[in-house]
């Protein structure tokens, strides 16, 4: 991976396009906690994603590694389509919910067995997703090569499984899935067929989504620090935050416009 290529925060202006927007949430969202289940979206911020998604006509998205639920309260009473588990469950804008699983015995073995060894090392997490599993370690930083070891050798014994190495954490996911594909797949599908994509994400199992979104002329933006495939960069979530209010205002100047010529 290279630098983004815009490392002062300027991105370019999106006033007179047809755009789609993808937003990873933790750590572009909202801030990234100690424990996934502490992370919040301001009020302020939800109202910005609902207002952003009326004006683009339901063409905003969430692609994360959070099941949908989960998703759907963070940004509550906005239900945007959402890719959740980084695309092993997917709702698109006209509700259907597609998912990929992992066999029943595959996912309860690991359960247990991954359970019984994070039980040993103080202050890690198991967070299991339904179809993947999260293996935490930012409260304990001294276990990340043990971790990533256990995961090495669960990908090894259970070819239906894939490793997705996060900040602080490393996932086990079905094999073949991944935020671009999730990307892809929206962006065959009305409401977001014929626009041009916007991912915005912060960590490496975003780095997909932006290689989708380049490869499709889109806008990629990396939040903080870091080599990534982004083109461009914003510091941090308040950035983002920033960056969304300044959107809306072009958003609702570029409707005004519409409706002037109408």
């Amino acid at each position: 991976m290279t630098p983004a290529v815009n490392q002062n925060s300027t991105l370019p202006s999106l006033s007179g396009g047809l755009y789609a927007f993808f937003f990873d949430v933790d750590g572009t969202l909202a801030a990234i906690q100690s424990q996934p289940e502490s992370v919040s979206i301001p009020a302020s911020v939800r109202q910005l994603l609902q207002q952003i998604s009326n004006l683009s006509h339901g063409a905003v998205a969430l692609v994360s590694g959070r099941p949908i639920a989960q998703l759907d309260a963070l940004v509550a009473p906005l239900e945007a389509p959402a890719a959740g588990v980084h695309g092993a469950e997917r709702r698109d804008a006209a509700g259907r919910v597609h998912r990929h699983s992992l066999p029943g015995d595959v996912a309860q073995t690991l359960q247990t067995e991954l359970q019984q060894t994070l039980d040993q090392w103080p202050n890690t997490l198991l967070e299991v997703k339904g179809m993947a599993f999260a293996l935490h370690y930012r409260n304990a930083p001294q276990y990340e090569n043990a971790i990533m070891q256990l995961a090495e050798d669960a990908v090894a014994r259970f070819p239906e499984l894939a490793l997705q190495p996060g900040k602080c954490v490393v996932e086990l996911k079905p094999q073949g899935i991944d935020k671009g594909a999730a990307v892809r797949e929206f962006m065959q599908e009305a409401p977001f067929a014929g626009r041009i994509p916007v991912f915005v994400g912060d960590d490496l199992t975003d780095e997909k989504g932006f290689l989708a979104v380049n490869a499709m002329q889109g806008i990629s933006v990396k939040v903080g620090e870091g080599a990534s495939h982004a083109r461009y960069r914003l510091d941090s979530v308040e950035a983002v935050w920033h960056w969304l209010e300044q959107l809306l205002l072009q958003l609702e100047h570029d409707n005004v416009g519409k409706e002037f010529r109408l």
